[in-house]
């Protein structure tokens, strides 16, 4: 009896009974998962992508391997047909599976065993995959796709606009509990040391599709301003001025909604200053965001930090050494403050 319990936890905590889309936007060469369950953090078991491969959702009985075993075969060319096929083939509960795989060109492989539990379906389209099982019905995965290609905007606002769309059609029919948001991009992530773009996961909610937008819209306005700062500079060092220019557009724009959202948010500014100056772009919006930091937290080191590196930037050289001097004596122990003081210092000697 006991071994029978254990055995119906096991499948019971198993089952991944989600809906979720997969997807590829190739003018902003982004691959993204959304997915929603009554399955606790199910952004832990479901999405997989790798910018320049391709994107995997493994759900149902999900076969988790699915995911890194599935990116390395895209990653040596295979299409996403033949990675599905291939992964189907090594799995011998393949018929308990559901798995939606869009590849680094955008094609598109999705397969629902017959096992799966009911509703459970699936819809594909260019650059797209929409899969569903324990869902309300088949209007779950035909209005996550129709959401998906009537929606405008960057592949993040289309994800979440097509679960929206899916749970008001009845997402999943046990209730809702977790979703989560990937979308990777080369260089994306934090500060460009990896490709997650966007990695966001909502565990444990009553309306997690909701909170899950709560987070990307604070999210946005909080971190990608400087990522398509980073995205402008690589285009305008490659010599693709038009590209960089549509990703200035996209990180003004971006700074604009921040400062409107918290426009007495000295850390909002200072951020932005800091990205511009250490990449020696827009050298002169980020002298007016820093200053404006620092009209709003006049006693912040670092701060003062990031005043004084734009002096140094626009060879205000007394400037800078003083605007050093302070944030030191804020924090008389950061190496980096040091390093930079002598930055200034040597620049100054030099002038004179």
């Amino acid at each position: 009896m006991k071994s029978l319990f254990i055995a119906f936890l096991t499948l019971a905590t198993s089952l991944h009974a989600t809906f979720s889309i997969v997807a590829y936007d190739p003018d902003a060469g982004e691959w993204g998962v959304a997915v929603a369950s009554k399955f606790l953090a199910v952004g832990s078991a479901v999405p997989f992508a790798e910018a320049g491969v391709g994107a995997i959702a493994t759900q149902a009985w999900g076969n988790t391997t699915f995911g890194p075993r599935g990116l390395a075969m895209l990653k040596k060319g295979m299409n996403a047909q033949d990675v599905l096929d291939s992964l189907l083939a090594t799995d011998k509960d393949y018929s308990h599976r559901q798995v939606g795989i869009v590849d680094s060109r955008g094609n598109a492989a999705v397969f629902t065993g017959e096992s799966c539990f009911e509703w459970a379906g699936h819809i594909k389209g260019d650059n797209f995959t929409v899969q569903g099982n324990i869902i309300a019905g088949e209007e779950v995965v035909k209005e996550t796709a129709n959401a998906f290609l009537k929606e405008k905007g960057p592949l993040a606002e289309r994800l979440l606009a097509a679960l929206k769309a899916g749970q008001a059609a009845g997402g999943d029919k046990r209730g809702r509990q977790a979703a989560a948001l990937l979308v990777v991009r080369e260089k994306g992530g934090y500060s460009g040391f990896n490709d997650r773009y966007i990695d966001l996961r909502v565990d444990d909610n009553e309306e997690p599709i909701e909170e899950l937008e709560r987070i990307y819209n604070l999210y946005k306005i909080t971190f990608l301003p400087s990522a398509h700062i980073r995205f402008e500079e690589e285009y305008r060092e490659g010599g693709k001025i038009r590209e960089a220019e549509r990703e200035w557009e996209i990180a003004y724009d971006l700074m604009t909604l921040a400062l409107e959202k918290r426009p007495d948010d000295a850390s909002v500014f200072n951020g932005i200053a800091w990205e511009c100056a250490q990449r020696d772009v827009h050298i002169d919006k980020a002298y007016e965001y820093a200053m404006r930091a620092l009209e709003l937290d006049p006693e912040d080191p670092n701060i003062m930090d990031t005043m004084a590196f734009l002096y140094y930037k626009i060879g205000e050289y007394e400037k800078a050494v003083e605007m050093e001097e302070r944030a030191l004596n804020k924090n008389p122990n950061n190496e980096f403050f040091k390093e930079q003081l002598e930055l200034f210092k040597k620049a100054l000697k030099e002038k004179k």
